[in-house]
């Protein structure tokens, strides 16, 4: 129907949970991105999202396991929307991290470059962390 715009179907991916898995999540963004595609914003989606995965990986999957984490991209009412579940119980919160530290500023990372993000409980088990990232300018 003219004028009515049809919203983008999510488009989601399965990746290991091993941090071999990172490279092909920001990849995977990359691809997702229409084209063209402002390069800060093409470097700030796959940073997010490369973030969100590497939290799931080390913090939500069980070692040793043969677990997955699960990347849905979409865009709705003016944000682009990544979402990456995992199957862990524990929620991630945001810290404080002394200059010393060489982790967890993770969460600091996805507050700077999201508009709103957040944690949801999934379905069956463990949780998803859903960041959004505004389209303006283009």
């Amino acid at each position: 129907m003219p004028g009515i715009e049809i919203p983008a179907i999510p488009r989601s991916w399965r990746f290991p949970a091993q941090l071999a898995s990172v490279p092909r999540v920001r990849r995977a963004i990359f691809d997702a991105l229409p084209k063209p595609c402002p390069p800060q914003l093409s470097y700030e989606l796959r940073l997010l999202a490369s973030e969100l995965a590497t939290n799931a990986i080390k913090y939500g999957a069980s070692a040793g396991e043969d677990e997955t984490i699960e990347l849905v991209f979409w865009t709705a009412d003016g944000y682009y929307w990544l979402a990456v579940s995992d199957p862990g119980e524990g929620w991630p919160r945001l810290r404080t991290s002394d200059g010393e530290a060489s982790g967890g500023r993770g969460l600091v990372l996805v507050e700077a470059l999201s508009e709103v993000w957040g944690v949801a409980p999934r379905a069956v088990r463990g949780k998803a962390v859903v960041a959004g990232v505004r389209r303006t300018g283009w």
